[in-house]
């Protein structure tokens, strides 16, 4: 029997105030829900403006505990729709300690637990280092009411480790919330570039593992006209096939069936797992392999 899980995406853009943004994602999640979602994504940071633009000490007020007031909020939204809902949020973990986390809510308002980003950029108008404590968490899978998923966070979409290792946890789905875009001085011919790289990472990764991927993107612009954050969710099949793209530019609220039981017959005719050489990869736990 087909095991279909409906999957939302909210794609939107920020303003500077939380509040806001909090009672615009819940609009949208309720708007996917009426659409028959059953597990919904929402981008990276959603609560905030894309604040890692800049080095600024005041930006740590905008942290709060998981769980803690968004994800009650949430929770309770996603008990009263049945809705699995995943949330990154800025995590305050304790004085000086700060974590890019996203909290997993299951469809009966049940906290189910969180990843805390493991890779952590730091590039002009990037930097979270500044911010963030690298995850110390591992990788993790969420076994929600429709699915088992794994959750990944933004930079960790250029590591295939880290899909490998939480596709092996046995995800059924890896979604991976993010916030990237243009700077508005770029050219055309670079803008493509970059996009095309960004989503053929991703979609590398739903065919390595034989698995869907859903990649939720923020949209506008920000950091005074300088960004143009992109957009462009998708969702891909197991053989990298864009089954679903939202805009570059507007806010969308998207919900697609994926057919899981897919994955077995991507799996078994492409059986890339099963022909892993577990015993050669030692030398992936380097940072470099050279003579010394």
């Amino acid at each position: 029997m087909s095991k279909i899980v409906n999957v939302g995406i909210v794609q939107i853009a920020c303003s500077a105030v939380p509040q806001e943004n909090l009672d615009k994602a819940i609009v949208k999640i309720r708007e996917a829900a009426a659409k028959g979602a059953q597990i919904i994504c929402l981008q990276e940071l959603f609560k905030s403006l894309y604040f890692c633009d800049v080095e600024d000490y005041n930006n740590f007020n905008l942290a709060e505990a998981i769980p803690g007031p968004s994800t009650e909020t949430l929770s309770e939204l996603a008990k009263e729709l049945g809705v699995v809902i995943i949330a990154s949020l800025f995590e305050k973990r304790a004085q000086g300690i700060y974590h890019n986390t996203t909290a997993v809510l299951d469809s009966d308002g049940t906290y189910l637990g969180k990843y805390r980003k493991m890779h952590i950029p730091d590039d002009p108008a990037y930097y979270e280092k500044f911010y963030f404590t690298p995850g110390d968490l591992g990788y993790k899978i969420f076994k929600t009411k429709f699915a088992t998923i794994g959750v990944l966070i933004c930079w960790d979409q250029w590591y295939p480790e880290g899909a490998r290792i939480t596709s092996l946890m046995g995800a059924e789905i890896l979604f991976y919330p993010t916030a990237i875009g243009w700077a508005t001085s770029q050219d055309e011919d670079t803008n493509s570039e970059q996009f095309n790289a960004w989503q053929t990472i991703q979609r590398s990764h739903a065919v390595a593992n034989g698995i869907h991927v859903v990649s939720v993107n923020r949209v506008g612009f920000e950091q005074q006209g300088a960004m143009k954050f992109w957009g462009g969710s998708f969702i891909a099949n197991p053989f990298g096939r864009i089954l679903l793209q939202a805009s570059h530019d507007k806010e969308e609220v998207h919900v697609l069936a994926v057919d899981l039981n897919k994955t077995d017959t991507y799996r078994t005719h492409w059986p890339f797992l099963r022909d892993r050489r577990i015993d050669s990869y030692q030398p992936i736990t380097k940072r470099y392999i050279d003579e010394n």
